[in-house]
C-alpha cells in the first residue's frame, strides 16, 4: 500500500474523532459518540499495525507482542470498564490519562534507543536530528510529568492515605520553577549536542519529581480541573511521539486530545469564577473572619422526615431536583428516577437542574441520571434551569453543597465569591438530603442550610430517597 492511502486513512480516523467530541457534548448522542471514537482509534491502530509488517526490520516475533499488547490491553481495560463504578470514574480518568502519558514516554525512549545507530550514519542531516531529538525530549518530559502527575491525581481522588497531600517540602513551588528550569535547559542541551544522549534520561527523572510535586500541593475542590489538564497533556505527550516516529494519525488524535482538554480546563475554571494559575498555584480556604459553622447553623437548622416532606408535594405543582457528588456516593439515582415518576404520576413537574463541575467531573451527574434512563429533557444546565427556581415550588438538593452554597452571590470575602451557582435558595422550599452539616470541598458553612425556607433531611441519599417514594405514595 503507498503512503497516500495510510494518510487517507489517518484522515478518516480524524474525521471519526471530531464526529465523536461533536456528539460527545450531548448526552442523547453520547453514547454514539463513543462508539464512532473507538472505530476511528481501531482504524488508526489498524494502519498503524500495517505499516509495522511492511517494515523490513520487524520479525515476526515483533507480531506476537502486538498481539499480546493487545489482548492484555482490551482485557484489563474491559475489567475495569464493568467493575469501576461511577464514582471511581475521575479516579479511571486520571489512571487513563497517566497511562497515556507514560506509553509516550516508553515509544519517544524506545525510538530514541532505536536510531541512535542511525543518527550516526552518513545522510542524517543536522536540522532532521535535531528536530527528532526535539520532538524526542518534549515527548519524554510531557509523558513524565503526565504519568506521575496522573497518579498522584488518581490517589488523591481515591483518598489513599499514602499518597501525598499538600506541600512536601518548604518553598515547594520556588523548587518547582527551578525544576522545570533544569528540564528546559537539558531540553536545549540535548538537542544541540546529541552526544549527550544521557541527558534525555536525567531529564525525564527530573521531569517524573516535578510531576508529582505539581500535583500534590492541589485541594481536592480543583482535581476536575486537573484531571483535564492532564489529559490535555497526555495529549500533546502523543502529538510529540507522532513527530517522533513520524505517525500522522498519533499527531491528530494527540492534537484533538491536547486542545480539547484545555477547553474543557477553561469551561471549568469559569463555571468557579476561577483562572487556571489560580487552580494550579492556589487553594481554596476560608477567609480570616469568615463565619464559623456554629455562626451559622447554631439554632438555625431545621430538620425534617420524609413523611413530612411527603405532605409538601400535596400543594406543590413544579420540583427541581439537584444532584451532587452525594447522590454518586449513595448510588442513589435509581432512587431519584422512582421519585421523579411518582411525582409525575401526582401531576407534578419535575426537572433536574446541573451545575458544570457538580460531582468530580465534568458530566458526572449527566451519566449517572442517563444511566438511570432518566430522560434528557428534563436535565437542565445552569443557565437554563436558574431562572425557574423563583416559579418552583420545591427544590430538592441532593448531597450537593458548594454549588448551591449563596455565599457565592453575597460574601465577595468567600473563597468561592463570584463562583456562578444554581439558585435553589430561591424557590418556595428548599429540602437538602445530606448525611451531615459537613462542608464541601471549598471548606466552608452553607447558610442555605440554616435559611428559613430551607429542611434538612439527614440520612444516607439513596434511604432517604426511597423513604420520601413511600411517603408520597402512602399520601395518595
Amino acid at each position: 500500500m503507498s503512503p497516500s492511502l495510510f494518510n487517507l486513512g489517518y484522515l478518516l480516523a480524524a474525521v471519526l474523532f471530531i464526529v465523536a467530541l461533536k456528539r460527545l457534548s450531548h448526552p442523547r448522542t453520547a453514547v454514539r459518540g463513543n462508539l464512532y471514537g473507538a472505530l476511528g482509534m481501531l482504524l488508526a491502530i489498524a494502519i498503524t499495525v500495517k505499516i509495522s509488517i511492511d517494515r523490513p526490520d520487524i520479525s515476526g516475533t515483533g507480531y506476537w507482542l502486538i498481539g499480546i499488547g493487545i489482548a492484555l490491553g482490551a482485557l484489563i481495560g474491559a475489567t475495569f470498564a464493568l467493575r469501576v463504578p461511577m464514582t471511581g470514574m475521575p479516579q479511571m480518568v486520571g489512571l487513563l490519562n497517566g497511562f497515556g502519558g507514560g506509553a509516550s514516554l516508553l515509544v519517544a525512549g524506545a525510538e530514541l534507543i532505536a536510531k541512535m545507530n542511525e543518527m550516526e550514519q552518513p545522510g542524517f542531516s543536522d536540522e532532521a536530528l535535531r528536530f527528532f531529538i526535539g520532538s524526542t525530549m518534549v515527548a519524554g518530559v510531557i509523558g513524565a510529568v503526565t504519568f506521575f502527575g496522573s497518579l498522584v491525581a488518581a490517589g488523591k481522588l481515591q483518598e489513599l492515605k499514602w499518597v501525598p497531600s499538600g506541600n512536601i517540602i518548604p518553598g515547594q513551588q520556588a523548587v518547582n520553577a527551578l525544576l522545570f528550569l533544569l528540564i528546559v535547559a537539558g531540553a536545549v542541551w540535548g538537542t544541540y549536542d546529541p552526544t549527550k544522549m544521557w541527558v534525555f534520561w536525567i531529564i525525564i527523572v527530573v521531569a517524573s519529581v516535578l510531576g508529582v510535586m505539581v500535583t500534590t500541593p492541589i485541594g481536592g475542590a480543583d482535581m476536575p480541573v486537573v484531571i483535564c489538564l492532564l489529559n490535555s497533556y497526555s495529549g500533546m505527550a502523543a502529538a510529540a511521539t507522532g513527530f517522533v516516529i513520524g505517525n500522522n494519525g498519533l499527531i491528530i488524535a494527540g492534537s484533538l486530545v491536547g486542545s480539547s482538554g484545555i477547553i474543557l480546563c477553561q469551561i471549568m475554571c469559569k463555571a468557579m469564577n476561577r483562572s487556571l494559575p489560580n487552580v494550579l498555584f492556589g487553594k481554596l480556604a476560608p477567609a480570616e473572619g469568615a463565619a464559623s459553622a456554629d455562626d451559622v447553623y447554631a439554632g438555625k437548622v431545621k430538620s425534617t422526615s420524609a413523611d413530612e416532606v411527603g405532605m409538601l408535594f400535596d400543594t406543590a405543582r413544579r420540583v427541581v431536583i439537584v444532584p451532587g457528588y452525594g447522590l454518586a456516593v449513595s448510588q442513589a439515582q435509581h432512587a431519584v428516577r422512582d421519585l421523579a415518576n411518582t411525582l409525575e404520576a401526582k401531576g407534578i413537574e419535575v426537572e433536574f437542574g446541573i451545575h458544570p463541575v457538580a460531582g468530580r467531573m465534568p458530566g458526572h451527574m449527566n451519566v449517572l441520571l442517563a444511566e438511570a434512563n432518566i430522560p434528557y429533557d428534563k436535565v437542565r444546565e445552569m443557565d437554563d434551569i436558574n431562572p425557574s427556581f423563583e416559579q418552583t415550588d420545591v427544590a430538592i438538593v441532593i448531597g450537593a453543597n458548594d454549588v448551591v452554597n449563596p455565599l457565592a452571590r453575597t460574601d465577595p470575602k468567600s473563597p468561592i465569591a463570584g463562583m456562578p451557582i444554581l439558585d435553589v435558595d430561591k424557590a418556595r422550599t428548599v429540602i437538602v438530603v445530606k448525611r451531615s452539616l459537613s462542608p464541601g470541598f471549598a471548606g466552608i458553612p452553607n447558610p442555605l442550610f440554616a435559611a428559613d425556607n430551607t429542611l434538612m433531611y439527614f440520612g444516607d441519599g439513596k434511604k432517604a430517597i426511597l423513604d420520601l417514594v413511600a411517603a408520597v405514595k402512602e399520601a395518595g
